[in-house]
């Protein structure tokens, strides 16, 4: 569990974290280097979870030997079965991390949205969604592994 007392706002306490795959943790459907020491980190304070459509069919090659859980969805309404996902998982415990136009749904239902804008670059709608935007998945995990990061982001 991570807590965040962020001056001006409500504690949060984050239990879950989850994450869009493509354009956010990875490139063409590879990892970007050096996620995985960060995802392992992050796996002993929270539950970490990776919600795909799986487009280039890597994710479990890629992920299968971390400590998160792997949710690959079919690609229609995408955007609709990760807010799902997050709202099974209790929004108000969860950080999400994104890039796609399809992450704006679960940056809704989340306590915490952070955008990705990587190698893919991101969608405006989410950029405009999001609590912080980041420039690259490594920045985003170390935000959440240096709390601290997130209290100076955002404090009023």
């Amino acid at each position: 569990m991570i807590n965040l007392e962020i001056p001006g706002h409500e504690t949060m306490v984050v239990e879950h974290v989850t994450f869009d795959y493509n354009g956010t943790l990875a490139v063409d459907g590879y990892l970007v280097a050096g996620l995985k020491e960060r995802l392992v980190a992050l796996a002993k304070l929270v539950e970490v979870h990776i919600l795909t459509a799986d487009t280039f069919g890597l994710v479990r090659e890629q992920c299968g030997d971390l400590p998160v859980t792997i949710e690959i969805f079919t690609r229609d309404n995408i955007a609709q079965k990760k807010k799902a996902f997050v709202e099974v998982l209790g929004g108000a415990t969860n950080v999400a991390i994104g890039n796609g136009n399809n992450d704006r749904e679960m940056f809704a239902v989340s306590q915490l949205a952070i955008v990705v804008m990587g190698e893919e670059g991101c969608c405006v709608k989410s950029l405009l969604a999001a609590d912080i935007a980041v420039n690259s998945p490594l920045d985003a995990l170390d935000l959440l592994l240096n709390k601290d990061r997130i209290v100076a982001t955002l404090r009023t």
